[in-house]
């Protein structure tokens, strides 16, 4: 039984993490490379949910202003959920017909995403947030895969081009990771979602966002709903910042996972393989067995202690389980960033692991997060 235990703990989390996009690595081959052709004009709506983001908006909706994409028509929704600092006078200081702001009273995330879309016009929305950097090209590598008719959403890629002393080192790697995996669910036609720094979906195709689920996934996943792609655009890049405290990336951790298995819940029609096909193989291996993996390291090192006895191999394993978490407490202990750089991804790793377990115990209890603080992330 122990051996039972430790290779199913020690196989899941392995495929998970590696075999799952090792096997779309391997497959990709199989499946044609796909390269759109210039996006054309469409009538074009951005909506920014905000909260307290006086530092970044000013500079954002500028910058959305200077793409050299040009739409249709374009539209910029800036919708303030009851921002406390000067969000709403900064939007108003960038004056153009183009940019609507709403000034609305604090209600969380979803619903204020909600209320920007319910003005909004444009054929194509695009979702982004405040405080991360585009490039003047970003929109336009974004919205090309949409020429084609099955494709319902793109999804762009999040850059942390500069770490910090502490945890951020972990962010800017995991990043790298997500865009390798990224980049062969696309090839394979089997991309899972998007992230919210910045995705674009038909409007026709848009739900309402249910409270208490992580905004990106809910809104991405309106396109397989309706069997249309979600496509990955790598060249459509936003800059964003990593997170180097350990609370606040445990913190992170815990409600990214309890809005996600919230999400999924919500989504769980497309976790049928019958209907969806290798979408929902991907989705379950992707997002619903990476998060249920992190409470298999405790049985899997407790099994391990029972085998002892039983051959090198798990004496090995072990040793090497117990010098990894040794190395990721004294990671987490080097307040001053004096060990190498390993210490600080494996106090990363650790720090994600727990937050994950957490998390999956809040959600089962029942807790969820209905309110937002950006600030929570940086």
């Amino acid at each position: 039984m122990a051996e039972f235990i430790f290779w199913m703990c020690l196989l899941l989390p392995v495929y998970a993490y590696l075999g799952y996009p090792v096997l779309l690595t391997l497959l990709a081959p199989l499946y044609p490379a796909r390269r759109p052709a210039p996006a054309p004009p469409m009538n074009v709506s951005i909506v920014i949910a905000a909260h307290n983001e006086a530092r970044h908006i000013e500079d954002k909706l500028r910058i959305l202003l200077a793409q050299d994409y040009q739409p249709g028509s374009l539209q910029i929704i800036l919708a303030s959920d009851g921002s406390t600092d000067d969000t709403v006078a900064c939007a108003h200081r960038v004056i153009d017909p183009r940019i609507t702001v709403l000034d609305l009273p604090r209600q969380g995330k979803a619903a204020t995403l909600n209320a920007g879309v319910a003005l909004s016009t444009g054929d194509i929305l695009v979702f982004t947030d405040a405080d991360n950097q585009w490039a003047t090209d970003t929109l336009g590598h974004l919205l090309a895969p949409l020429g084609d008719p099955a494709v319902g959403a793109c999804a762009g890629h999040m850059v942390i081009p500069v770490t910090g002393n502490g945890l951020s080192i972990g962010d800017s790697l995991y990043r790298h990771y997500e865009g390798w995996l990224r980049r062969v669910e696309n090839r394979t036609g089997c991309m899972v979602s998007a992230d919210g720094a910045l995705l674009a979906l038909r409007r026709e195709l848009f739900q309402s966002v249910p409270a208490e689920v992580n905004d990106d996934f809910f809104i991405s996943t309106c396109a397989p709903v309706a069997f249309k792609r979600i496509v990955y655009v790598p060249k459509a890049q936003v800059i964003d910042q990593g997170v180097d405290e350990a609370d606040k990336q445990f913190r992170r951790r815990q409600r990214v996972t309890v809005g996600g298995l919230q999400s999924l819940a919500q989504r769980r029609e497309l976790l049928n393989p019958f209907k969806h096909g290798l979408y929902a193989v991907a989705l379950i291996s992707h997002k619903l067995i990476r998060r249920l993996a992190p409470i298999l390291l405790l049985p899997l090192l407790l099994s391990n202690f029972w085998l002892w006895q039983e051959h090198g191999f798990y004496r090995v394993f072990l040793i090497a389980q117990l010098l990894g978490y040794a190395i990721a407490i004294a990671g987490l202990l080097d307040s001053q960033h004096r060990l190498p750089k390993p210490f600080r991804l494996a106090a990363f790793l650790l720090v994600t692991l727990a937050g994950m377990c957490i998390g999956l115990w809040q959600f089962l209890r029942g807790q969820r997060y209905a309110q937002w603080n950006p600030e929570q992330n940086r």
